[in-house]
C-alpha cells in the first residue's frame, strides 16, 4: 500500500488472487489439501488455510505466509477427517492481514459453513451494503464474505435452492469451494473466468482444484473441468451437479495462459506449456528482428522464448541466471541500493552478453519498473543491442475479475505508445504479440475468452461504485 492506502504492484508483475483445493473421501484429507495448496502456491503467497471435517467435527488453521511455513506435521495431524478444503491467497480485495485469510468459516443455527474463493465479485459492495442494512455484521473486508451471508439467510430453503438463490445474486468471477460438516460444494460462475477442475484418486476420493498441477502432485486422475455455471455437490450420497442458470458465452481469462497458470497445468482444456511455446512461434513470424541470441528473464518468458527461438532459428541462451534461494523475507535494500533487488534475483552472464544483439522474450509488461531495471543490467553487462518481444498484446485496461491491476493509471501501455515505452525501458525495439496471434496460440477463438485487459470490452459490467473504489480494495 502507498501512503494513501492504495495497493501498488511493487515489483511490476501482475498478481493473481488465489487458488483453491478440496478433498472428499480420503482419510488424510487435510494432508492432501496441503499438498494441493503446495502445488498452487504460485497463485497466492500472502496467506493460506485449510478447514477439515471429521464426522461433523470441524477444525481450521490459517495464517499469513507460505504453505510450508504455516502447516507442520503436527498441525496437519491435529486436523483429522475425510473431507478438507484449502486456499492460498494474494489479496485483490480486502487488506493483507490474517483476518482476511481464507477459508472463511462461520456457524449459523448450529451448522458450519466455510468458503474459499478465487475471483472478484463486481457487485459485492452493493450486496454488502444491502446485507448490512438488513442487519448483517461483517468480520472481514473481503467480497468472499458476502457469499456466507447470502447462504446463511437461505438455509431454510434446502441446499440446492439456497445455492441457486445465493449465487444468482452474484456478478463477476468466482470459482468457489464451500464446505459444511458433511458436504463439499464447488461453484463456477456462468462465464467461467477462473479455472476449476475435478480429479479422482484411485481409492475413489474426489479432488477439486484450481489447476491440474494440484492433481498431478497427489497422483489424482483428471476427470474434467467444472463447467461454467455448474454447481457440484459431493457428500455421502455421491456426486451430483445442477446447472441453475441459462448457458452463456464463456469468458475464460486469457491471462491464465499468458502468465498465471503453471506451465504443467491444463487450463480451459489447453496445455499451458504448449500454448506459451506457440505464442513465441507466432511472435517470431509477426516480428522480424535480427539478433545473436534469444533469452528469457527466468522464469516468466521461458516457454515463449523456446517457441521464438525454434521458429526464428535464432539460438536460445540463458543470459540471466536466477538465484532460486532468495527468500520472501529478504532484508529490503535502502534507497541508495535501489537496484539491489534486481541483482540479487537475476544476474547477467557477462561473457555471453558482451557485444551481442540480445532479443529478450517476456510474457507481459505491466508497469515497466522491473523491465527497466533488467534492461539496464544487460546494458551494463555489455549488450550491444537489446530488443524485447512480449508474448501478449499491450495491457491497457483495468481488470475487475481477480488480477491486481484495477486501474489503468498503473499500466505503462495505457499511458505511453509502443515507441515511448521502448524508450522508457531503454530498448532498441519493442514488439508485442497481436491479439489475433495470442488467441491463435490457444487453439480456441476470441469468443471463448475475456480479453478486457487488452481491448477494454468487459463481459460483465462492474457496478459504478466498484470501479470508483477499485484502487482502495
Amino acid at each position: 500500500m502507498d501512503s494513501n492506502g492504495v495497493r501498488r504492484l511493487e515489483d511490476g508483475r501482475p498478481k493473481h488472487e488465489c487458488g483453491v483445493c478440496g478433498i472428499y473421501g480420503h482419510e488424510d484429507a487435510a494432508k492432501l489439501a496441503y499438498f494441493g495448496l503446495y502445488a498452487l502456491q504460485h497463485r497466492g503467497q500472502e496467506s493460506a488455510g485449510i478447514v477439515a471435517s471429521d464426522n461433523g467435527k470441524v477444525s481450521i488453521h490459517k495464517a499469513m505466509g507460505l504453505v510450508p511455513e504455516i502447516f507442520s506435521e503436527e498441525i496437519l495431524q491435529g486436523m483429522p477427517g475425510d473431507m478438507a478444503m484449502g486456499h492460498v491467497r494474494y489479496s485483490t480485495t480486502g487488506a493483507s492481514c490474517v483476518i482476511n485469510s481464507q477459508p472463511l468459516m462461520v456457524t449459523h443455527k448450529g451448522c458450519t459453513l466455510a468458503v474459499a474463493h478465487n475471483g472478484n465479485l463486481v457487485n459485492s459492495m452493493k450486496l454488502r451494503q444491502d446485507l448490512e442494512d438488513r442487519g448483517s455484521i461483517f468480520q472481514t473486508s473481503m467480497d468472499s464474505e458476502v457469499v456466507l451471508h447470502l447462504m446463511a439467510r437461505r438455509t431454510h430453503m434446502g441446499l440446492d435452492q439456497a445455492l441457486t438463490e445465493s449465487f444468482s445474486s452474484l456478478k463477476g468471477a468466482y470459482s468457489i469451494l464451500m464446505m459444511t460438516e458433511d458436504t463439499l460444494m464447488a461453484v463456477r460462475d456462468p462465464g467461467g473466468f477462473r479455472p476449476l477442475c475435478l480429479g479422482k484418486l484411485n481409492n475413489g476420493a474426489w479432488i477439486v482444484a484450481s489447476e491440474t498441477c494440484a492433481l498431478d502432485l497427489i497422483e489424482a486422475e483428471y476427470i474434467r473441468d467444472i463447467e461454467p455455471g455448474e454447481v457440484l455437490i459431493i457428500n455421502k450420497d455421491g456426486m451430483r451437479s445442477i446447472f441453475p442458470w441459462p448457458k452463456q458465452k464463456t469468458s475464460f481469462c486469457i491471462f491464465e495462459q499468458v502468465y498465471f497458470a503453471r506451465p504443467d497445468s491444463d487450463i480451459f482444456g489447453i496445455n499451458v506449456y504448449e500454448s506459451r511455446k506457440r505464442m513465441g512461434e507466432i511472435m517470431a513470424r509477426e516480428a522480424k528482428v535480427k539478433g545473436d541470441f534469444v533469452m528469457p528473464f527466468p522464469d516468466s518468458g521461458n516457454y515463449a522464448a523456446i517457441g521464438f527461438s525454434k521458429e526464428s532459428g535464432i539460438p536460445l541462451e540463458m543470459g540471466m541466471i536466477r538465484n532460486h534461494y532468495v527468500g520472501r523475507t529478504f532484508i529490503q535494500p535502502t534507497q541508495s541500493m535501489r537496484d539491489f533487488n534486481v541483482r540479487v534475483k537475476l544476474n547477467p552472464v557477462r561473457s555471453l552478453l558482451k557485444g551481442k544483439r540480445v532479443i529478450i522474450v517476456e510474457d507481459s509488461i505491466i508497469r515497466g519498473t522491473t523491465g527497466r531495471s533488467r534492461v539496464k543490467a544487460l546494458r551494463e553487462a555489455g549488450a550491444k543491442e537489446v530488443h524485447m518481444m512480449v508474448s501478449c498484446p499491450p495491457t491497457r485496461h483495468a481488470c475487475y475479475y481477480g488480477i491486481d491491476f484495477p486501474s489503468s493509471d498503473q499500466l505503462i501501455a495505457a499511458n505511453y505508445s509502443v515507441t515511448e515505452t521502448a524508450e522508457r525501458l531503454g530498448l532498441d525495439s519493442l514488439h508485442y504479440l497481436s491479439l489475433e496471434g495470442l488467441v491463435e496460440a490457444t487453439g480456441l477463438t476470441a469468443d471463448d475468452f475475456c480479453l478486457a485487459c487488452f481491448n477494454g470490452k468487459y463481459p460483465v459490467a462492474p457496478d459504478t461504485n466498484f470501479t470508483k473504489n477499485a484502487l482502495e480494495r
